[in-house]
């Protein structure tokens, strides 16, 4: 007579080793799970023993830290705040002789300019301010007014010294302060340097300026015989650039250093 198996059907001794293989793997599986609590409970063991060995030092370290936090609220809000309030109090005629200088006719402008830098009105000029109100923010832009009005007065390593102090992450204001340093460098015929901070001013990437001392840089460049360094710029105006004031002189100018090669 014929035997039929029923499908899922296993034989006695298989259905028994399927059996002691599970339960085996699930001890496993039980042990491990313990291993692995028993060693969380061992590091959490450990860290409180830790902790309270050291709790002294941690409640020092806990309470320094607390205390510059509110030593820096406390300097931003009475200090800080207060100082920069006062200083744009200061500064605010030495700009407006700034202004005044700029719209002035050339027989008046040095004389603003000059009351800028040291101050009228019963107010303090742009270099004590910078001096005396440094690390606020209205310090480090009266460096940037100081610059420029040294820079139209012909002192040009003062006008160097303060635009160096002067920093800033706003791109037409960075650009314009490394291009017054390259003004300065090449009003004392140190024209290396002069190129150098073209070069970087050029860097800062914006419409206005770039093509500015672009135009700058290559002009440098040709006076000192680097006509590659002078097309490259001549180049990027060209191609980048065709809507500012600086395209025109292009063509003129990529001629001369092309001639050079």
């Amino acid at each position: 007579m014929a035997t039929y198996k029923k499908r899922g059907y296993k034989p006695k001794a298989v259905k028994e080793s399927v059996d002691n293989e599970f339960e085996a793997e699930a001890e496993e599986m039980d042990s491990t799970t313990a291993e692995v609590f028993n060693s969380l409970d061992e590091t959490a063991n450990k860290t409180e023993e830790w902790v309270a060995a050291n709790q002294k030092y941690i409640f020092i370290v806990v309470g320094a830290l607390a205390i510059l936090a509110l030593l820096f609220v406390g300097y931003e809000r009475f200090v800080k705040e207060p100082k920069e309030a006062e200083a744009a109090n200061e500064i605010y005629q030495a700009q407006q002789f700034f202004v005044q200088a700029e719209q002035a006719s050339s027989t008046q402008k040095d004389s603003l300019y000059t009351l800028a830098l040291t101050g009228g009105e019963g107010k303090l000029g742009l270099v004590d301010v910078a001096n005396e109100f440094s690390g606020t923010n209205t310090g480090n832009i009266a460096n940037y007014y100081a610059g420029f009005a040294y820079l139209k007065t012909g002192k040009y390593k003062e006008a160097i010294a303060s635009l160096e102090d002067f920093s800033t992450k706003e791109p037409v204001l960075k650009a314009l302060s490394y291009g017054g340093i390259g003004d300065a460098f090449a009003q004392l015929t140190n024209l290396e340097e002069a190129l150098s901070y073209y070069q970087k001013a050029a860097t800062v990437d914006n419409s206005f300026t770039t093509p500015k001392f672009l135009l700058k840089s290559a002009k440098i460049a040709i006076e000192l015989g680097k006509a590659n360094e002078a097309v490259k710029a001549l180049e990027q105006i060209k191609s980048e650039y065709v809507d500012s004031a600086e395209y025109a002189q292009v063509d003129g100018l990529l001629g001369k250093a092309n001639a050079m090669l």
